[in-house]
C-alpha cells in the first residue's frame, strides 16, 4: 500500500495574518469609537462608496424592477432548494422532556436567536448564493430579525440581483456596507439594526478576522479561510468532468486548494493533461485566479486502495469532498471528514454552490475534521432544564452534598442540605439521626 504525489503543491498558502489582525483591529476601534460616521468613512475610502447606507424598501423594489424575470425564476428556484432543506432540517430540532427517576424530570429546548448579520460578499463576484443561503437559514430557524450587508459598487451599490435575493430569502433591514465595517455596524447595531447576536456569511480575510476578533460578545458561523475542494476518483471517472470540477473550484481565488485523489494513474495523467485547456478557457480575471491556484497549490495523489484515498480524504478535512467512482453507498459510510459531500459523477460541487439545498457556508483549512457547516443549528440554542419534587430531593441532595464536601465546596452542599430542611423535613432527621 502506498500513496503516492503525483503534482506536489508549489507553495503554500501565506497570508499575513499578523498585519491582517492588526488592520482590522485598528478599523474595529474606529467603528467602535466614531459609530455610524466612522462606519461611512470607511465606506467612502475603502469602497468607493458616498450613497445612503441604508437600503429602503423603494430602493430595493428600484433595483429588483430591473432583474430580468429569467433571473428572478432562477434565483427563486434556488431559494425554494435551501429553504426547504432548512425546513427540513428544522425538523430534527424537537424539544423533549423525560422522567430521569421519579420526581426528577429534565429536559431541552430550542430557542431561536433574536438578531442575525448576515454578510454577503461582493468584490469581483455577485454572490447571489450566499444571501440565500444565510439569510433563509436564519429564517427558517426562527431568528426574529436578520440584517444583511454587503459592499456596494462605486457608482452603483449593491447589486440588483443581490438585493432581489436578500429581499426573496426574507432580510428584515439592508446595509449598503462592506468589509470590517459591516461587521462591526451589525454587531453593534449601527444605521437602526438590532445588535446582531450572531455575524455569519464568508467574506475575504479582514472579514473572517473581524469576525474572529468580534467572537464573545458576539456568536460566529465559523471563522473560514479560502475554499477549497477535493476529487476522490477511480478508474470509472470521467477526466473532462474531474479537470472542470478542479478548475471550476479553483476559480475561487488564487489562494483556493484543490486535490485530486485517485486509485487510476492513467486518470491521473489524463486529469492534469486537460486542465491547461480547461484554465485558457476561462475569462479573466479568473483565469489568472484558477491558474495561480492549480500551479501552486493543487495536488494529485495516487493511491493503491479505496481505503487510502479515504484516509487522504479525513486527514485532509476537505471543504468539498466530491466522490466520481463506483460504490457511493460505502462511500457514504466510510468518509468521516468533509464540509459537504457530493456523490457521483453526475453532482457537482457548483450545484452546492449555488442552488440544490445544502448550506454552502462550509468549514475550510481542515476544520471540517471537527465541525460542519452553517446550518439552522447555528441560529438555535439548545437550552436544557430540570425540575425537582419531593419524591427525587431526598437521594439527589445527598449525593449532591456529599460530592460537594468532597470536592471542598461547602457552600453547594449547603444549598442541598436546607432543601431536605425546607421540603423534606422527616428525611432530613431521619439523615441525621443515622449519622
Amino acid at each position: 500500500m502506498a500513496v503516492t504525489v503525483l503534482k506536489p503543491a508549489q507553495a503554500t498558502e501565506a497570508q499575513a495574518q499578523a498585519d491582517t489582525a492588526d488592520g482590522v483591529r485598528i478599523l474595529l476601534a474606529q467603528v467602535a469609537q466614531g459609530g455610524e460616521a466612522a462606519a461611512r468613512d470607511l465606506a467612502r475610502r475603502l469602497d468607493g462608496w458616498g450613497g445612503p447606507i441604508v437600503m429602503d424598501e423603494d430602493t430595493v423594489q428600484s433595483a429588483i424592477a430591473t432583474v430580468p424575470q429569467s433571473l428572478r425564476d432562477d434565483i427563486a428556484y434556488a431559494h425554494d432548494n435551501i429553504r426547504r432543506f432548512a425546513e427540513a432540517q428544522r425538523a430534527t430540532c424537537t424539544d423533549m422532556q423525560t422522567d430521569l427517576r421519579p420526581g426528577l424530570t429534565a429536559g431541552q429546548r430550542y430557542i431561536p436567536l433574536g438578531a442575525a448579520g448576515a454578510y454577503v460578499p461582493g468584490g469581483r463576484y455577485a454572490h447571489i448564493a450566499s444571501a440565500l443561503m444565510t439569510i433563509t437559514t436564519a429564517k427558517v430557524a426562527g431568528v426574529a430579525h436578520v440584517t444583511a450587508a454587503s459592499p456596494p459598487r462605486a457608482g452603483q451599490g449593491i447589486p440588483p440581483a443581490i438585493l432581489y435575493a436578500m429581499h426573496l430569502a426574507g432580510a428584515d433591514h439592508i446595509l449598503a456596507l462592506g468589509g470590517v465595517q459591516a461587521v462591526a455596524a451589525m454587531t453593534q447595531g449601527l444605521f437602526g439594526a438590532r445588535p446582531a447576536d450572531i455575524i455569519v456569511g464568508p467574506g475575504n480575510q479582514y472579514v473572517a478576522e473581524a469576525k474572529r476578533q468580534l467572537f464573545g460578545p458576539v456568536g460566529i458561523d465559523m471563522f473560514a479561510g479560502p475554499t477549497d475542494s477535493m476529487v476522490l476518483a477511480d478508474a470509472s471517472a470521467d477526466a473532462k468532468l474531474v479537470a472542470w470540477d478542479l478548475v471550476g473550484q479553483a476559480e475561487h481565488g488564487a489562494n483556493s486548494p484543490v486535490w485530486l485523489v485517485t486509485t487510476c494513474a492513467s486518470l491521473a495523467q489524463a486529469v492534469m493533461a486537460r486542465v491547461p485547456a480547461c484554465l485558457a478557457q476561462l475569462p479573466e480575471p479568473n483565469r489568472l485566479a484558477a491558474t495561480t491556484a492549480w500551479h501552486d497549490l493543487a495536488e494529485v495523489i495516487l493511491c493503491d486502495t479505496a481505503e487510502e484515498m479515504a484516509q487522504v480524504a479525513d486527514r485532509t478535512g476537505p471543504e468539498h469532498l466530491h466522490v466520481q467512482a463506483q460504490d457511493l453507498g460505502w462511500w457514504l459510510g466510510r468518509l468521516r471528514a468533509y464540509g459537504s459531500l457530493f456523490l457521483g459523477a453526475e453532482t457537482t460541487v457548483a450545484f452546492g454552490d449555488k442552488a440544490a439545498g445544502p448550506n454552502h457556508v462550509l468549514p475550510t483549512s481542515g476544520a471540517a475534521r471537527y465541525t460542519g457547516g452553517l446550518s439552522v443549528h447555528k441560529f438555535l440554542k439548545c437550552v436544557t432544564w430540570q425540575q425537582v419534587t419531593a419524591q427525587a430531593l431526598p437521594d439527589l441532595a445527598r449525593v449532591t452534598a456529599n460530592i460537594s464536601r468532597t470536592e471542598g465546596m461547602e457552600g453547594h452542599a449547603r444549598s442541598a442540605d436546607i432543601r431536605l430542611d425546607k421540603f423534606c423535613p422527616m428525611t432530613r432527621l431521619a439523615v441525621t439521626r443515622k449519622g
